[in-house]
């Protein structure tokens, strides 16, 4: 099973429903439409539930169209993006980097 690990405030996010995309880069899962995937609080390690992938497209963060931010968080500037984005990651990242945006419904835990 494929799983997804959030920051608590997106697992916040996540559960009232107002986050319904993920960005990755370097996608080592191979994130599909249709696949159901496990989620995750990174910070307790605690699944919250499962989300089934609606959609998936790859394009350059450069290359990004106002369409793209629905369902996902704004940044403050590109910079700012970029930044965040290699922190996660721990490469360069920039306006030619590939990200698979990935969006999805949620389905809480019920246990």
């Amino acid at each position: 099973m494929k799983t997804l690990k959030f920051k608590p405030y997106l697992v916040d996010q996540i559960l009232a429903g107002h986050k319904t995309s993920t960005w990755r880069l370097f996608d080592d899962k191979d994130i599909q439409a249709g696949d159901i995937i496990d989620v995750f609080n990174k910070e307790t390690g605690g699944q919250f539930g499962v989300v089934n992938v609606t959609q998936v497209r790859v394009k350059t963060l450069g290359a990004l169209e106002e369409s793209d931010w629905e369902g996902h968080d704004r940044y403050e500037s590109e910079a700012a993006m970029y930044a965040e984005f290699s922190t996660y990651y721990g490469d360069a990242v920039g306006p030619d980097t590939e990200v698979k945006l990935i969006d999805f419904t949620f389905e809480p835990k019920t246990e």
